[in-house]
């Protein structure tokens, strides 16, 4: 990963401090030279992941057994013709 350039240095605007076992902190800084990067950019990066991961397992929902019942029966019933949709998908790609 390419070190940021000074205009993308400056756009960072905030500070995060955290206190962390000795241990812990040898382990990241470990890893963080392994993959060549800063202690920062690693944990940066690391925390980022993290919170996509967190997000994308909130995408759950819940159901009625009605609701559930619907929406088996929306995914299982055959989509419409729709010529507009036919028409595009038989006619050549532009670069073809």
């Amino acid at each position: 990963m390419a070190a940021p350039d000074r205009t993308q240095k400056r756009q960072r605007s905030e500070v995060v401090n955290m206190r962390i076992e000795p241990n812990q902190l040898d382990l990241i800084d470990t890893a963080a030279n392994l993959c060549g990067k800063s202690r920062s950019a690693f944990m940066l990066d690391a925390a980022y992941r993290a919170a996509q991961e967190a997000m994308l397992e909130r995408r759950l929902f819940c159901l009625s057994d009605e609701q559930w019942e619907a929406f088996n029966k929306a995914l299982d019933t055959p989509p419409t013709k729709n010529e507009t949709l036919t028409q595009l998908l038989a006619a050549q790609a532009p670069w073809e």
